[in-house]
């Protein structure tokens, strides 16, 4: 095909290959939809630069992906370092190093194409590829199907957070009739039939033009049947075999299998097929491919599966994960098996859990009932990787089937640490009386067997919940006998476990000791490869940090924490950092983050023990900024708390709860739910939740006599010192509970102060509050209700107003401004027709113009 209207992008190609050498590496990304010719605008871009080193990968459209494919591809063409990686199974972090200083040591263009197929490996890979190409010879050229890359899919993510600076776009559009009727060597009628049926799409256009004779197809599919009905019988089997091997199939496969005559090779080629340099054939495009594929009876295409499979299986260097998909499509359930087991270790070796769950639920398909014990170890394999990915649900199913198993086998050691494992797996779908029933019935099974590693989990695992309800001691003495029984058996990852749940029971009474068991359990963690428990301790460090108003040491790890997760499929521990992540935005007034963070845990289909914690935070923040449906995330919230039946769960949402109630004038009906609130809040001794609840009773005049350990700015506002509360507050990071204190309790110039953050911040329940408060205490003159950034801009923008412009400047319309906000579009669409009036534009364009000249104020 003639390449026509794509001389601007190769300009722009051109232009930006020339910077390299100048300002460091860039990225381009080159979306477009299947058929505008992504792939040949690059080859007749690496035609155009022969001096340019082109290193080439691709992305599988295999069932299952292989994890790394494009890094695999480029290996062999690079060798070096980054060969030799890849055939030391080196784990992926110094595969990623190994790739990056590559491009670090030579000028190269590396072309990653069909990247809407990459496992998450590989998108982690283009992740950290984009934050560090700056420091690069590289440019990286990425290509992708934009139509089917979906909002909150992994790639539109990683895709969007590639740095702007080092971020170029690539625009193909579909071809004009002009460019049609060029290639069609004529014009009228026809070519505008033919540019209207084909949308301009050039693969489209050139397979039709490609089967003379036939009518206008309404399909590809049509058209590739058309084409392929001119070939030879030795070309129609090349066709044949080459359709079932994605990507391209290897010179010496074709040559294996079929032996095929130049005759046979140049027929495939005259219609459509390409021959690379290495002898491997393919079709121009996927679309093309799986046309043919299609196409095939059912009976010939699992022959020609099995006969690929065969040939790839007699050598060394082919993934698991490719003959796994050929033995899928020959139905060969024992292949299946024996191949997707080994692409699901491989896979997890290098943390692409997600993909390693579908080769072994893919494995698991191919085991009949009879054979329990293998049913039995594929279900707890096939269960910790669901585990891992936060697909708890599934992982409960197949844990307590893999338990069943054990029960009639009668192999009390293996139903002992099944049992470990559903207490586990209960306590993350918020179900704590399963959790604790598990546990118990699992020390009480594994105590009655010699001691191993199985007991010293179970342990640990009890000390683990027991920390989770803050139940100190308890937590301590099963945590110190599990690791008193790790350490005589040497075994590190048992002692790794254990040391993290000591750690976090310690840290309120001890916080020395229990962060020095915690930091020595996360050093463990990452010497060893112990992912999960890795995982854990980033977590409790956090969230333990963030609890007691650390913020900035919280800060460290949640940023730490989620950005192991992330690239290792870790999302149980990822989604739960966001979750306390947004907690510690909410708490520092930073709420359009909070919210965002928040609202990132919810998209997902994230477990009740995580889904909790991050109801809790937006239900409050809706709650203090006034704004609509706080009820229903509330609802949900409550619903999960009642399961769940920690302290640490209950008490941040009985705050809101409390807060709503005190606004309302209706604080005294829920003195009885705080009253409980309080007696488990003294019982557990944490002195933040005890604090926080007795404050409440207080400001009601219904706190209980006894004494008690509260934190410091509790324990000033419970001593009448509520200046010196408010001042803590400050200290800690923490201004709208600085300034509620001085609303509650202040006189008129702590009042006015008290108003003006509420207002800065946009609390605007609480500014309403702290109104009435002023009025009654005969305060004279109290402020209205314009807000301070409506008087701290020229334009007299609200702060809703000013926000709804912030992200009209980002290039949101209506629709996603309302879901960043969380209104209604109706609701936006008003604050936009205000933003309009009062800057005197009539248009967006005019008002982001304007916005551009005198940005107002941002909000927090």
């Amino acid at each position: 095909m003639d390449l026509l209207e794509r001389e601007d992008v190769l300009g722009e190609l051109a232009g930006w290959l020339a910077e390299v050498p100048r300002g460091g590496g860039r990225v381009v990304l080159v979306g477009a939809e299947a058929g505008l010719g992504k792939t040949v605008l690059l080859q007749e871009f690496a035609r155009r630069h022969p001096r340019a080193r082109f290193l080439w990968g691709a992305c599988d459209a295999l069932f299952t992906p292989r994890p790394l494919a494009p890094v695999l591809d480029v290996a062999r063409q690079a060798e070096g370092p980054l060969l030799q990686a890849i055939r030391a199974r080196a784990d992926r972090d110094e595969i990623f190093d190994a790739a990056l200083s590559e491009m670090e040591r030579r000028p190269a263009v590396l072309v990653f194409e069909d990247l809407h197929w990459a496992d998450e490996a590989t998108l982690d890979f283009v992740k950290l590829l984009g934050r560090r190409v700056a420091g690069t010879r590289a440019l990286v050229v990425l290509t992708y199907r934009d139509d089917e890359v979906r909002a909150g899919s992994p790639l539109q993510t990683v895709l969007g957070d590639l740095p702007r600076a080092t971020t170029r776009r690539v625009t193909l559009t579909p071809l004009s009739a002009e460019a049609i009727a060029a290639l069609a060597g004529t014009a009228g009628p026809a070519v505008q039939e033919l540019h209207r049926v084909t949308g301009g799409n050039p693969l489209f256009v050139t397979e039709v033009l490609a089967a003379p004779g036939t009518t206008v197809p309404g399909t590809i599919r049509e058209a590739v049947l058309a084409r392929a009905a001119r070939l030879t019988s030795g070309g129609r089997r090349i066709a044949e075999l080459v359709s079932v091997v994605p990507a391209a199939a290897e010179g010496w496969l074709v040559e294996a299998l079929l032996h095929p005559t130049a005759d046979a090779v140049d027929d495939c080629l005259r219609v459509g097929m390409v021959r690379h340099s290495d002898g491997s054939m393919a079709y121009r495009h996927e679309l093309v491919r799986r046309a043919m594929e299609a196409s095939l009876p059912g009976g010939r295409l699992r022959e020609l599966h099995a006969a690929v499979l065969v040939a790839l299986a007699t050598r060394n260097d082919v993934a698991p994960a490719r003959l796994a998909h050929h033995a899928a499509g020959a139905e060969d359930g024992p292949a299946v098996r024996k191949y997707a087991i080994e692409a699901a270790a491989q896979a997890a070796a290098v943390g692409a859990h997600r993909e390693a769950a579908s080769h072994y639920a893919a494995a698991l398909k191919q085991v009949g009932a009879d054979d329990i014990v293998a049913r039995g170890d594929l279900q707890e394999k096939l269960s910790y990787e669901y585990y891992l990915t936060d697909q708890i649900a599934l992982a409960l199913e197949h844990r307590r089937a893999a338990l069943d198993a054990w029960t009639v086998l009668d192999q009390p050691l293996r139903r002992g640490d099944a049992q470990r494992w559903l207490s586990r797996l209960s306590w993350f779908l918020g179900r704590r009386a399963d959790a604790e029933h598990y546990s118990r019935d699992a020390i009480v099974t594994l105590e009655a067997l010699p001691v191993g590693r199985e007991l010293a989990l179970a342990y640990s695992n009890q000390a683990q919940l027991d920390m989770l309800a803050f139940h100190a001691d308890a937590a301590v003495a099963w945590a110190t006998r599990a690791i008193e029984l790790a350490q005589a058996m040497h075994d590190e990852e048992v002692l790794c476990h254990a040391l993290n749940n000591r750690g976090a029971a310690l840290l309120f009474g001890r916080a020395g000791e229990g962060l020095n068991d915690l930091e020595r359990s996360l050093r463990i963690a990452l010497e060893h490869n112990f992912q999960e428990h890795a995982a854990r301790a980033y977590t409790n460090l956090a969230s333990t940090a963030v609890s007691v108003r650390q913020y900035e040491t919280g800060r460290r790890y949640l940023a730490e924490g989620i950005a192991y997760c992330e690239p290792r499929d870790l999302d149980s521990w990822r989604l739960y950092m966001l979750a306390w992540q947004a907690r510690e935005r909410f708490e520092c007034g930073a709420w359009l983050e909070a919210a965002e963070a928040a609202e990132a845990v919810l998209a997902e289909t994230a477990s009740p023990i995580v889904r909790l914690p991050a109801l809790t935070s937006l239900a409050h923040l809706r709650l203090r900024r006034g704004d609509s449906d706080v009820e229903a995330p509330l609802a949900e919230a409550r619903a999960l708390a009642a399961t769940a039946s920690e302290i640490q769960r209950t008490a941040p949402l009985l705050a809101a709860l409390a807060e709503r109630a005190w606004l309302a004038g209706e604080l005294e009906a829920l003195v009885p739910e705080l009253r409980h609130g309080f007696e488990l809040a003294c019982a557990q001794r944490n002195p933040w939740i005890t604090g926080d609840v007795a404050a409440w009773l207080w400001r009601v005049g219904a706190l209980p006599a006894a004494s008690m350990p509260v934190a410091e700015p509790y324990a000033l506002e419970l001593a009448g010192r509520w200046r010196d509360a408010a001042g803590s507050w400050r200290r800690l990071g923490c201004p709208y509970e600085a300034a509620w204190v001085l609303a509650v309790y202040g006189d008129e110039d702590a009042l006015r102060a008290a108003l003006a953050e509420f207002d800065r911040m946009g609390a605007a329940p609480a500014a309403q509050f702290t109104r009435r408060r002023m009025r009654a205490s005969g305060v004279r003159r109290v402020p209205r209700g314009s807000r301070a950034t409506t008087l701290g801009n020229p334009y007299r923008l609200t702060r809703r107003e000013a926000q709804v412009l912030e992200l009209m400047c980002s290039g949101l319309r209506n629709a996603a401004i309302a879901k960043r906000l969380f209104l209604s579009t109706r609701t936006v669409d008003h604050h936009v027709s205000a933003v309009l009036t009062k800057l005197g534009v009539a248009t967006r364009v005019e008002a982001i113009a304007i916005a551009g000249r005198a940005t107002p104020p941002s909000a927090s």
